[in-house]
Protein backbone atom coordinates (compact mmCIF):
# COMPACT_ATOMS: atom_id res chain seq x y z
CA UNK A 1 0.00 0.00 0.00
CA UNK A 2 1.31 3.46 -0.88
CA UNK A 3 0.19 6.90 -1.86
CA UNK A 4 0.29 7.88 -5.53
CA UNK A 5 2.98 10.53 -4.96
CA UNK A 6 5.37 8.05 -3.33
CA UNK A 7 5.80 6.38 -6.71
CA UNK A 8 6.80 9.63 -8.42
CA UNK A 9 10.52 9.99 -9.10
CA UNK A 10 10.19 13.76 -8.63
CA UNK A 11 8.83 13.25 -5.13
CA UNK A 12 11.53 10.69 -4.26
CA UNK A 13 14.28 12.97 -5.54
CA UNK A 14 12.82 15.99 -3.76
CA UNK A 15 12.97 14.05 -0.49
CA UNK A 16 16.67 13.32 -1.09
CA UNK A 17 17.26 16.95 -2.02
CA UNK A 18 15.56 18.10 1.17
CA UNK A 19 18.01 16.04 3.22
CA UNK A 20 20.98 17.43 1.31
CA UNK A 21 19.77 20.98 1.99
CA UNK A 22 19.16 20.15 5.65
CA UNK A 23 22.72 18.85 6.05
CA UNK A 24 24.20 21.88 4.28
CA UNK A 25 22.15 24.33 6.34
CA UNK A 26 23.31 22.74 9.62
CA UNK A 27 26.60 24.56 9.01
CA UNK A 28 24.99 28.00 8.86
CA UNK A 29 25.72 30.22 11.87
CA UNK A 30 23.26 30.50 14.75
CA UNK A 31 22.59 34.11 13.72
CA UNK A 32 20.93 32.77 10.54
CA UNK A 33 18.60 30.39 12.40
CA UNK A 34 15.47 32.48 11.79
CA UNK A 35 16.60 33.85 8.43
CA UNK A 36 18.53 31.96 5.79
CA UNK A 37 18.47 28.59 7.57
CA UNK A 38 14.72 28.71 8.04
CA UNK A 39 14.11 29.99 4.51
CA UNK A 40 16.16 27.36 2.71
CA UNK A 41 14.71 24.52 4.80
CA UNK A 42 11.12 25.65 4.29
CA UNK A 43 11.72 25.94 0.54
CA UNK A 44 13.24 22.44 0.47
CA UNK A 45 10.26 21.02 2.37
CA UNK A 46 7.90 22.86 0.05
CA UNK A 47 9.06 20.98 -3.05
CA UNK A 48 7.97 17.53 -1.84
CA UNK A 49 4.95 18.88 0.02
CA UNK A 50 3.54 20.53 -3.10
CA UNK A 51 4.16 17.47 -5.24
CA UNK A 52 2.32 15.33 -2.69
CA UNK A 53 -0.56 17.74 -2.20
CA UNK A 54 -1.00 18.38 -5.91
CA UNK A 55 -1.09 14.69 -6.79
CA UNK A 56 -3.94 13.81 -4.43
CA UNK A 57 -7.54 14.58 -5.37
CA UNK A 58 -6.58 17.46 -7.64
CA UNK A 59 -7.43 18.10 -11.27
CA UNK A 60 -4.59 17.97 -13.75
CA UNK A 61 -4.72 21.76 -13.95
CA UNK A 62 -4.37 22.01 -10.17
CA UNK A 63 -1.58 19.42 -10.13
CA UNK A 64 0.32 21.50 -12.70
CA UNK A 65 -0.14 24.55 -10.47
CA UNK A 66 1.30 22.72 -7.46
CA UNK A 67 4.22 21.51 -9.58
CA UNK A 68 4.80 25.15 -10.47
CA UNK A 69 5.09 25.93 -6.76
CA UNK A 70 7.70 23.17 -6.48
CA UNK A 71 9.66 24.67 -9.36
CA UNK A 72 9.53 28.08 -7.68
CA UNK A 73 10.75 26.63 -4.39
CA UNK A 74 13.69 25.05 -6.20
CA UNK A 75 14.64 28.44 -7.65
CA UNK A 76 14.33 29.92 -4.17
CA UNK A 77 16.82 27.36 -2.86
CA UNK A 78 19.31 28.25 -5.59
CA UNK A 79 19.13 31.89 -4.50
CA UNK A 80 19.66 30.86 -0.87
CA UNK A 81 22.66 28.77 -1.93
CA UNK A 82 24.20 31.79 -3.61
CA UNK A 83 23.68 33.80 -0.42
CA UNK A 84 25.25 31.04 1.68
CA UNK A 85 28.25 30.85 -0.63
CA UNK A 86 28.70 34.64 -0.70
CA UNK A 87 28.60 34.71 3.12
CA UNK A 88 31.13 31.84 3.27
CA UNK A 89 28.74 29.45 5.03
CA UNK A 90 29.38 26.82 2.38
CA UNK A 91 32.36 26.18 0.14
CA UNK A 92 32.41 25.92 -3.64
CA UNK A 93 32.17 22.11 -3.59
CA UNK A 94 29.02 22.12 -1.44
CA UNK A 95 27.53 24.88 -3.55
CA UNK A 96 28.23 23.04 -6.80
CA UNK A 97 26.81 19.76 -5.51
CA UNK A 98 23.57 21.36 -4.31
CA UNK A 99 23.35 23.57 -7.41
CA UNK A 100 23.66 20.58 -9.75
CA UNK A 101 21.04 18.64 -7.78
CA UNK A 102 18.76 21.70 -7.94
CA UNK A 103 19.21 22.04 -11.67
CA UNK A 104 18.51 18.38 -12.36
CA UNK A 105 15.51 18.30 -10.03
CA UNK A 106 13.99 21.45 -11.48
CA UNK A 107 14.33 20.20 -15.04
CA UNK A 108 12.85 16.84 -14.08
CA UNK A 109 9.83 18.55 -12.49
CA UNK A 110 9.44 20.81 -15.53
CA UNK A 111 9.52 17.80 -17.87
CA UNK A 112 7.02 15.93 -15.72
CA UNK A 113 4.76 18.99 -15.56
CA UNK A 114 4.66 19.19 -19.37
CA UNK A 115 3.32 15.62 -19.45
CA UNK A 116 0.53 16.34 -16.98
CA UNK A 117 -2.26 17.46 -19.27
Amino acid sequence: MSFKFEKLIIWQESMKFRELIFQISKKFPEAEKFNLTSQIRRAADSIALNIAEGSILQSKFEFRRFLGYSIGSTAEIVTCLYKAKERNYIDETEFKSAYEFSYKLMNTIISFRKKVE
